[in-house]
């Protein structure tokens, strides 16, 4: 399992927790809630899947004058209580399909009120339907900007849930930074908002960010794994790493985080040269975790020098010219000094760096040559999972690195697609 999986489940399930209503009278009488209709949630054949067969489902017809079955939502049995508390009550008992019928239900009879469509969006997303959810979590957001339930599962859905990228994990910081900054959160979210903002900071990068935020859920749950295990990423990527052991060494019990453990006190055993030991933390990494820890492809040193050198010699003419005089070379790993020459330091599994000024400014006279490239064989090798995607990873770097050389910082090669 993932990292961004990991926490997914047990987010979903206890960020949003509320106190459960009193059970009451059952109301017979609630109407049904077609999933068909601006405010009530889409069914799952809105998306174009069929209906299931003698369902009864009233015939749709698109556009392109296919016939879709439509399924509708069950009727919301609310049993006396307000649709919204009963959605809610069916949420925190896991029943989602349940707490969707009662939450479109209030959406239907109150359209702007902006928890009901937050509470769409959440049993959308523990549905696994995420497109419906983002709707539902901007329509919560477009109504009211400060909706804490709905800015947690927004950032939920976009830096945990969904496949990261970029441009997800910076939506889902913003919309957890927001929640944390707004004075009318419930201060039972709050730890839940500041560890969804650590996940997001870590996977961009901003590991001081994602330790001030660990902070914040560890001031007031002392115990939980999961800001536990941010902050020891945290620490291990501001290269903290006699802390960072620590905190990895704590974690190698727990059965979610022990092969994620495993593997960066593989990496740490690494930077000290402890090749057996790191060897044998990856091992246990892989036997806890094989798909998300398989076996790198890792060539000879010579093998990967070369490699390099083909790598160089198929780039465009211009980059070639540019590289005049810049030696790129292989190391096995980054040194501390190169990762500390920086502010916040750079991670410890870069996959290269480029050293020195831009093409344009000045030497400082202090290094000869005073510009070089270099590339990480073993890094690279954890990056990829296959040959042919380690010589596709070397030419991206080398890419990376020739943007610093021209001057592009990495927010500008992010957005080229170069990060």
């Amino acid at each position: 399992m993932s990292r961004r999986c990991l926490l997914a489940l047990c987010l979903l399930l206890s960020a949003c927790k509320r106190n459960a209503p009193a059970p009451a009278v059952p109301d017979a009488g609630a109407p049904a809630l077609s999933s068909v209709g601006a405010s009530a949630a889409p069914g799952p054949g809105a998306q174009g899947s069929p209906g299931s067969p003698g369902s009864g489902d009233a015939p749709v017809m698109t556009p392109g004058d296919a016939t879709h079955r439509v399924q509708p939502l069950a009727v919301c049995r609310a049993e006396g209580t307000a649709p919204l508390d009963a959605a809610r009550r069916y949420f925190d008992d896991g029943r989602f399909e349940e707490a969707l019928s009662c939450a479109a239900q209030a959406a239907a009879l109150e359209p702007d009120l902006a928890p009901a469509h937050a509470e769409r969006g959440v049993a959308l997303a523990a549905l696994g339907r995420e497109t419906e959810a983002q709707l539902a979590y901007a329509r919560a957001l477009a109504i009211d900007p400060g909706d804490a339930d709905a800015l947690l599962g927004s950032a939920h859905l976009y830096a945990v849930q969904l496949p990261s990228t970029r441009e997800r994990d910076e939506l889902g910081a913003l919309y957890a930074e927001r929640g944390l900054s707004q004075p009318g959160t419930p201060p039972e979210l709050v730890p839940h908002l500041a560890l969804v903002a650590a996940m997001a900071f870590n996977d961009l990068g901003e590991s001081e960010e994602a330790l001030a935020r660990a902070a914040i859920v560890l001031a007031r749950e002392p115990g939980s794994k999961e800001a536990l295990y941010e902050r020891a990423l945290a620490l291990f990527e501001l290269c903290r790493f006699a802390e960072a052991r620590t905190a990895f060494s704590t974690l190698v019990d727990d059965e979610e985080r022990a092969a994620h453990a495993y593997q960066h006190l593989g990496l740490l055993m690494e930077r000290e040269g402890k090749w057996k030991l790191a060897q044998t933390h990856f091992e246990k990494a892989r036997q806890l975790a094989p798909e998300d820890f398989p076996a790198p492809p890792l060539p000879s040193e010579a093998d990967f020098r070369a490699e390099v050198t083909r790598a160089v010699a198929a780039l465009p003419a211009d980059m070639r010219g540019d590289l005049e005089g810049v030696p790129v070379t292989a190391e096995e790993l980054p040194a501390d000094g190169d990762l500390l020459a920086n502010q916040p330091p750079l991670s410890p599994t870069i996959l290269g760096l480029f050293r020195g000024p831009p093409l344009g400014e000045p030497c400082d006279g202090t290094e000869t040559p005073c510009r070089s490239v270099v590339l990480y064989r073993r890094n690279l090798a954890r990056a990829v999972r296959t040959s042919d995607e380690l010589r596709e990873q070397i030419r991206v770097t080398l890419l990376h690195e020739i943007g610093h050389l021209r001057g592009e910082d990495d927010e500008e090669l992010a957005a080229r697609g170069l990060e």
